[in-house]
């Protein structure tokens, strides 16, 4: 059993021709359980702020717009991430099997994604022998 994971959240979007990655958050969880709790947590944060109320006591009135149809609504696809029962055993399994588990969600101008990964599963990796291919 994998007993500590690293957790990060990732908005990547193109600036001046380039993809660029901003840091939305990092967590080290002692525990699985809190492992898969940050990440709904900031699934659900996320959504909140690409799609908040608009009702909200800090939105001027008409600042919001609904996005076209054929635009992928991320908001709705990270609150049903968050519902689905299914889908929190299975990264629950993958992370517990000291497999990386990463979600990601696009719209037409940002991919959201989530990571987590085992702090063993990383040292691990580091205990293995570098792979030395002969050149010549």
């Amino acid at each position: 059993m994998h007993d500590e994971f690293l957790c990060h959240v990732t908005a990547y979007g193109v600036c001046d021709g380039r993809r660029i990655g901003v840091p939305l958050g990092t967590y080290r969880a002692p525990t699985l359980a809190l492992a898969l709790w940050w990440l709904r947590d900031r699934a659900s944060w996320m959504a909140e702020r690409l799609d908040p109320r608009p009702d909200g006591e800090n939105i001027p009135p008409n600042a919001l717009v609904p996005v076209g149809a054929t635009v992928p609504d991320v908001p709705a696809l990270l609150r049903a991430w968050c519902a689905d029962l299914e889908q929190q055993e299975l990264v629950a399994d993958e992370l517990a099997g000291g497999r990386l588990v990463r979600i990601a969600l696009s719209d037409d101008t940002t991919e959201y994604e989530l990571l987590a990964e085992s702090v063993d599963a990383l040292r691990m990796q580091r205990t293995l022998p570098a792979l030395v291919l002969p050149v010549g």
